[in-house]
């Protein structure tokens, strides 16, 4: 939002934004208690955000950037996290709202916040005071709006976040392993805010508050509501209704493919799902991107920049302590990799904040008295990505029959960071900045697909801190076929270049690939190929990802129908926890715990070959195996229990060498 200094007007880009500014003038976070809406004067709150994380109110965090938005549109916003959703008290104690109960999970989906890949509670939540675990409920959405609907009737209940936008439609659930409804459906939500819902937001407060009742606000870009009847005639595409996909893994993988292909904001169309008696759940087109002028009124607004005081005497919020020091520079993602929901989520188009904008929020972070010098990021879903990928999507959106960069660079690709460059030099000149560091992920691929190096050069000079993370994920071709990510060679390539500029610039710097086991496609000779890089790159991961199911995914998709839904091709998918772990510990070959595994895989693949003491081989032979083993010489050699048995036969007749020695010396001494 812009606030004129003539009109004292506050504009979202070209738009009125309201009649006067009613903003965080004091500098206070949102009301929390009746004491603090008390303080301002309030009898009763327009909206109240219940949110599954503790309250931080930093531009990362999207309830601060909604609520914020909101505040500036005139509209009192209270905020209710982390209520105790066993107890409907919990929800009252800021009363009912005249609009609206907004809810999110919070900064993630509730159930990869509590569980990890292999199903295990996690032991903490980094979005909770201390680290606590176990202060959100599973499903987090649903749970809260069902508490609500409990308790308030009638008052209209708005969802939106990460774990209401990616189940937005029927969505295969990893941790229950079934096909759930939409979370409208479920949750008794009256609308969803779908994306990261700027634009769609402030519509639907302008509309509440003009007093149209929430069952007739259908129309909204970034929406999805649910309806009795479809309108006649229905202006979009009908999916396979849930019945359908719920019972035919193929017409899921058909429904999935249609929604992917409609999320774009320009080009996309509005779909429909049947519920049977139920009626639909009607999704609208996304929201159009924010402009740079958006994007730098959204993240001008008066945050606080910290979590809420209440929390300081649990220790604060441990994940506040990532972003802190960061710098949000652009959102979306062309990159289109199949195992993230940024498709989904942010979209495809890359929207960016001005150079400005950043550099004043860089001012901001050298006044905090914690401030060592050092900028920890600046970045996004993918750092050097800082404009749409072509002219064209400016007009007609992305493509909907092909990516970017996969499985090669487009010829329409726009490739240059000469603007990324440009913004990273003004921030190093920033008093009170001593370095300036690039931590989020850089994308390799469009880094080769630059004719000049000027980017690579200044960011091993500048911008690496001893070591620079990069996502090959795999070096199987027909893995990253799966995955939507180029072929090893341009990694391979790219990892040469990074050598060779460190060499010439006399840095000792390394890049620490990030690496996925038992993505769709990955079978276990697969697997041993990415353990022989390894292997012949000397590099020993510390962590290991394993492939995740998340909700609204291409992979999630394959994982569960065992169809690619871009060709409807077959897809091995290793689903068993024995053979994820076999997967798992070939990346990590080198730990002891983990050679029973190495060997089961390397026997079940075939590559028996890389058990010995070859210089090829992964593992050596376990000790009392009989059988021989072929040197890397082609003579014969005994098993490690032969060699034991005659390194101690070696032993023994060291021992009696030495008591005839000392016998001797006795005797000498004697005579």
């Amino acid at each position: 939002m812009r606030l004129s200094v003539l009109t004292g007007k506050l504009t979202l880009g070209n738009k009125l934004m309201g009649e006067s500014f009613v903003g965080n003038i004091k500098g206070d976070f949102l009301p929390v208690c009746m004491a603090d809406m008390k303080r301002r004067g309030w009898k009763q709150p327009d909206f109240i955000y219940i949110i599954g994380d503790a309250y931080v109110d930093h531009p990362s965090f999207g309830p601060a950037i909604i609520s914020r938005l909101l505040e500036s549109r005139g509209y009192k916003v209270a905020m209710l996290p982390q209520p105790d959703w066993k107890d409907e008290r919990s929800i009252q104690i800021l009363g009912r709202p005249k609009l609206a109960f907004l809810v999110s999970s919070g900064n993630m989906d509730s159930m990869v916040n509590h569980y990890s890949v292999s199903k295990r509670r996690r032991d903490t939540d980094s979005y909770t005071p201390g680290g606590v675990m176990g202060k959100r409920p599973d499903y987090a959405v649903t749970v809260y709006c069902n508490l609500v609907r409990k308790v308030y009737k009638q008052v209209p209940i708005i969802i939106g976040g990460i774990e209401a936008s990616l189940r937005r439609l029927a969505h295969y659930d990893y941790w229950s392993d079934q096909v759930k409804r939409s979370v409208l459906m479920d949750s008794q939500a009256d609308l969803l805010s779908y994306g990261m819902g700027e634009h769609s937001m402030v519509e639907i407060a302008e509309a509440l508050e003009a007093g149209i009742p929430v069952s007739d606000i259908t129309y909204v870009a970034g929406t999805a509501y649910r309806t009795k009847m479809l309108d006649e005639p229905f202006d979009g595409e009908l999916l396979p209704d849930y019945d359908m996909v719920k019972e035919s893994k193929k017409a899921y993988a058909k429904s999935f493919l249609i929604q992917y292909k409609n999320t774009d904001p320009i080009s996309g169309k509005r779909l429909a799902e049947g519920y049977g008696s139920r009626g639909y759940v009607v999704q609208n087109p996304p929201a159009m991107p924010l402009s740079e002028e958006e994007m730098d009124d959204v993240y001008a607004l008066p945050y606080m920049r910290a979590w809420h005081p209440m929390y300081e005497a649990e220790g604060g919020i441990p994940a506040f302590s990532e972003i802190k020091f960061s710098l949000v520079s652009n959102r979306g993602c062309f990159g289109s990799c199949s195992f993230c929901a940024l498709t989904f989520h942010q979209g495809r188009i890359v929207q960016a904040r001005s150079h400005n904008s950043i550099i004043k929020e860089a001012g901001l972070l050298t006044k905090s008295p914690d401030f060592k010098g050092y900028i920890h990021d600046v970045g996004g879903p993918t750092a050097n990505f800082r404009g749409p990928s072509c002219n064209k999507q400016r007009k007609s959106g992305t493509c909907r029959h092909r990516q970017c960069l996969f499985p090669s660079p487009c010829p329409n690709l726009k490739v240059d960071h000469q603007d990324y460059l440009k913004l990273l030099r003004k921030l190093r000149t920033v008093p009170g900045v001593k370095r300036v560091f690039i931590r989020s992920g850089i994308r390799f691929d469009y880094v080769m697909a630059d004719q000049d190096d000027a980017f690579l050069r200044e960011l091993c000079a500048y911008h690496v801190s001893g070591q620079l993370k990069v996502a090959p994920e795999h070096l199987s071709p027909e893995v990253l076929k799966r995955m939507g990510k180029p072929d090893s060679h341009v990694y391979l390539a790219f990892v040469e270049k990074y050598k060779k500029i460190n060499e010439r610039l006399g840095k000792k710097q390394y890049l620490v690939p990030y690496l996925m086991s038992s993505h769709p496609g990955c079978t276990m000779k697969d697997a041993v190929l990415l353990a022989e890089y390894l292997r012949d790159t000397g590099h020993m991961p510390e962590q290991v990802q394993d492939f995740y199911p998340t909700p609204s995914t291409l992979s999630t998709c394959m994982y569960y129908t065992g169809l690619d839904p871009r060709t409807m091709e077959q897809v091995y998918v290793p689903k068993s926890p024995h053979e994820k772990a076999m997967q798992r510990a070939l990346i990590q070959y080198r730990a002891p715990r983990n050679r029973k595994l190495v060997e089961e895989a390397l026997v079940l693949a075939g590559r028996t070959d890389l058990i010995g003491h070859g210089k090829k081989c992964l593992i050596w032979p376990e000790r009392g195996n009989r059988q021989e083993e072929t040197r890397t010489d082609g003579r014969r050699r005994g098993s490690g229990q032969n060699r034991a048995n005659a390194a101690k036969k070696g032993e023994t007749g060291a021992a009696n060498k030495k008591k005839v020695t000392i016998r001797n010396r006795h005797s000498k001494k004697k005579m």
